[in-house]
């Protein structure tokens, strides 16, 4: 079939038989179905005119007034399922105005790490690894503080689990069932031990008030007076059962 060409030929081509069987062989690939448009946190995120957040309160000894630490967060593709809350900012207020220089300068750092994006998790435990060279201290429930900044750090910890950015591994049931024995095991030789030494042949009246007495006392954490500091968990659990050291809060033991 004869072609009328109209316009000037600038140039050509000759077409090869295997050119032919190339073009035929070709797979038609399907047209990709469009993705959705999901925000991600980054510097040129702007602040919107209202954010969400929380407030938490942090009494240290080494501070005779409390520090007020507020996360505010930025909400991403709201009303969508990719929706997500991702901290935005932090403030730190108090009446102890000795360490402000160094407060604003943390809050500054942290609230431009937030704004930077990406996987903010790891400042907890940066944060968590300051120790303060002249000692921490315990605060309520026995959990023990390596410093002021260290608690600034379990507090961003807390509010990250709360909008869901740290999951906590959650302990199987039969490591709950053998710490739970454990515990009751360490408090029966407790008490056992203490209606031992408490019993007195002699006065009749003592020895039904050392039977109360028998139940061994707890420390401020909830676990036995003699528990020691657990280095994973920070909290006074530790006790000596067996020759090993183990911990009747989060199962860590010594002996593996």
């Amino acid at each position: 079939m004869a072609t009328k060409i109209d316009k000037k030929i600038t140039g050509y081509n000759v077409v090869k038989p295997e050119d032919k069987v190339a073009a035929v062989a070709a797979p038609v690939t399907a047209k990709e179905p469009p993705m959705a448009e999901v925000i991600q946190m980054h510097e040129s995120v702007e602040r919107p005119e209202t954010l969400v957040g929380s407030t938490f309160k942090v009494k240290s000894p080494l501070f005779e007034h409390a520090l007020y630490v507020t996360i505010n967060d930025i909400v991403l593709n709201a009303g969508t399922p990719h929706e997500q809350r991702r901290p935005f900012e932090i403030f730190i207020n108090s009446k102890n105005m000795d360490h402000f220089q160094w407060i604003v300068a943390l809050t500054r750092i942290m609230s431009a790490v937030f704004r930077k994006g990406g996987d903010v998790t790891f400042i907890v435990e940066e944060l968590k690894a300051v120790f303060d060279p002249r000692g921490g201290y315990f605060k309520s429930g026995g959990v023990y503080m390596p410093s002021i900044v260290a608690e600034i750090g379990s507090v961003v910890e807390q509010h990250m689990k709360n909008i869901g950015m740290i999951h906590d591994p959650e302990m199987d049931e039969s490591t709950r069932q053998l710490i739970a024995d454990k515990r009751a095991a360490y408090e029966a030789a407790s008490a056992k031990k203490n209606s031992d030494v408490s019993v007195v042949p002699e006065a009749p009246a003592a020895t039904s008030a050392s039977t109360s007495d028998n139940k061994p006392k707890l420390n401020a954490a909830g676990f036995p007076p003699g528990a020691t500091l657990c280095a994973k968990c920070n909290t006074q659990a530790l006790v000596l059962m067996d020759g090993c050291q183990t911990c009747l809060n989060c199962g860590y033991s010594k002996c593996g």
